[in-house]
């Protein structure tokens, strides 16, 4: 892979089950999606993260016949096999890999990962074919732990094949992957890692508060709502640190995961969305301003972890 620090995620892409409109309670179709992925494409923000789950592959599906218009070689694209939808693809991780690929309209996959780790002695060596093959340039692990790593490294390493990257939900309310070790292990054995919901769906864009709360009736505001109020002295820590930097709340937030050595997934639905990530590249902000933002993520008491994922702890 080309060397980047932040990936943009479309998880909120299209709709359907498990899709932009009922997590995010957004309306996102290929029209208005267009703009943002040549912006991005414009911002040299070249990489993407989609699943098969995202929508039903309708996410899989808006990406690749918007990445048809650029050169396969100045896109970069990441996608998953989800063992829950295994069935759909009779239990077989090439099958569901093969209908991503045909979805996108591609002949390989820069990244492919498997998605949650239901059963890593299962699904691991599924990946095997797909590096063997060409069809996969790399492969990664998503909401694994650290034994979970080092068992799916264990039976890559068997074929000459390693982990490059882990894929876990880390942001400033939910810091698992480093309290347990993960990211640590993750540095010292030279395997990236990628922190998706950075900003926890758009609570900590500063965006939203308890007098404009998320979308009523979408998953993220049934989540997040409720603990709008417990968020505002972090909020405004990040808002006023971004005064400092020129930077916006949310920009702070992807700083600090960038800080952290982790690689930022930003939700990407709209352009200024991916122009504010690009411009947060050069901000390195100081041990203090993170200390300050830990301690006020910890002292807000609140656990966002989904109901897909495991402790890292």
């Amino acid at each position: 892979m080309k060397e980047t620090r932040i990936a943009l995620g479309t998880w909120a892409w299209g709709a359907g089950m498990f899709g932009g409109d009922t997590v995010f309670g957004s309306n996102t179709d290929e029209n208005n999606l267009k703009p943002v992925f040549d912006a991005a494409i414009g911002a040299r923000l070249n990489l993407w993260d989609t699943a098969t789950a995202y929508g039903m592959g309708e996410s899989e599906r808006i990406l690749g016949h918007l990445a048809a218009a650029y050169k396969r070689e100045d896109v970069l694209i990441s996608t998953k096999f989800t063992p829950q939808m295994a069935e759909m693809y009779d239990n077989d991780v090439v099958k569901m890999a093969d209908a991503s690929l045909e979805r996108m309209g591609l002949d390989y996959i820069d990244m492919y990962w498997i998605h949650n780790p239901m059963d890593v002695e299962r699904w691991t060596p599924g990946l095997i074919p797909l590096l063997q093959s060409g069809k996969v340039r790399k492969v990664g692990v998503s909401n694994h732990n650290i034994k979970e790593i080092r068992r799916a490294d264990e039976i890559l390493g068997e074929a000459g094949f390693k982990v490059s990257a882990v894929q876990n939900h880390f942001s400033l309310l939910y810091r698992s992957s480093e309290k347990g070790g993960v990211l640590d292990y993750c540095k010292q054995n030279d395997i990236q890692f990628w922190a998706y919901m950075v900003l926890e769906q758009g609570a900590l864009s500063g965006k939203y508060n308890l007098q404009n709360p998320l979308p009523a009736g979408s998953d993220r505001g049934q989540k997040y709502n409720p603990i709008l109020g417990q968020l505002t002295a972090l909020t405004d820590a990040m808002t006023e640190i971004g005064i400092k930097y020129g930077l916006s709340c949310s920009q702070v937030g992807i700083a600090w995961a960038l800080s952290k050595g982790t690689m930022p997934i930003i939700g990407a639905t709209k352009v200024h969305h991916v122009l504010e990530a690009a411009r947060v590249l050069d901000t390195v902000l100081t041990s203090e301003e993170i200390t300050r933002l830990e301690t006020l993520a910890d002292a807000a008491g609140i656990d966002t972890r989904g109901d897909w994922e495991h402790t890292m702890e």
